[in-house]
């Protein structure tokens, strides 16, 4: 039997999605290859609530709305140079991006729940059909799809099996899921930019894993990214 075939008979299609996230719950959204499932709501306590653990623990903050992306750029601690490079890691590379913030009590409240210790965290994948869906909500809260302690859901099927039935998980488009034997998928690559413009790899992920250490993959980085990544240094 075809189990990723029988996972998305229990799946939800993006009117069903759409009604739920405008509904405040939780929804599991798919990505392509190489990456796993995200959950998402408008509110953090949904997206906590859905892993299964406290409802204050901290949060990505969905970068996929532009206004959005360049409210939480103009309050970081960066420069213009190192704030030109985190929106392309974040637009480009699409990684998650930890940045610094500065210390101001007029910060928007819905940064709050994804800053902790002076540091904003940032989920930028974007995946186009996806995007009817998230344009309608400028501020979403992210996070891997899984259940405290349990690796990202890699497919539907699995997602299904981890989340709880109040927790829809959005069908993905034909062969989303990609075939059988492929690479493992892993959560995106998380990177840390510094307030004097350093970057450091913060988590490994599916971006850096044909690297084999993390000096490597921030040399690909100042590679691709010329001048904008002048300042990168390792370690």
């Amino acid at each position: 039997m075809n189990t990723e075939a029988a996972g998305h008979q229990g799946a939800v299609d993006l009117d069903e999605a759409r009604r739920a996230l405008r509904a405040g719950a939780a929804v599991v959204l798919p990505n392509p290859a190489p990456l796993t499932h995200v959950v998402t709501a408008t509110t953090p306590h949904a997206v906590n609530e859905a892993k299964g653990r406290p409802p204050g623990q901290a949060v990505a903050l969905w970068a996929h709305h532009a206004e959005t992306l360049r409210t939480v750029l103009a309050v970081t601690r960066l420069d213009a140079a190192a704030t030109a490079l985190a929106a392309r890691l974040l637009t480009e590379e699409h990684l998650t991006v930890l940045l610094p913030l500065r210390t101001d009590p007029h910060l928007p409240d819905w940064l709050a729940p994804a800053a902790q210790d002076g540091r904003v965290l940032l989920f930028a994948a974007r995946w186009q059909p996806l995007r009817p869906l998230l344009d309608e909500h400028p501020v979403l809260y992210v996070s891997s799809a899984n259940r405290t302690g349990l690796p990202p859901a890699a497919t539907t099927a699995e997602a299904l099996a981890v989340f709880p039935a109040a927790v829809p998980v959005l069908r993905p488009p034909h062969r989303a899921d990609g075939p059988a034997g492929g690479p493992a998928r892993r959560a995106t690559t998380t990177v840390a930019v510094h307030p004097d413009g350093r970057l450091t790899l913060h988590r490994h992920g599916a971006q850096d894993r044909s690297h084999p250490h993390p000096d490597d993959y921030l040399d690909h980085l100042r590679a691709r990214y010329g001048s904008s990544a002048s300042r990168i240094r390792g370690r």
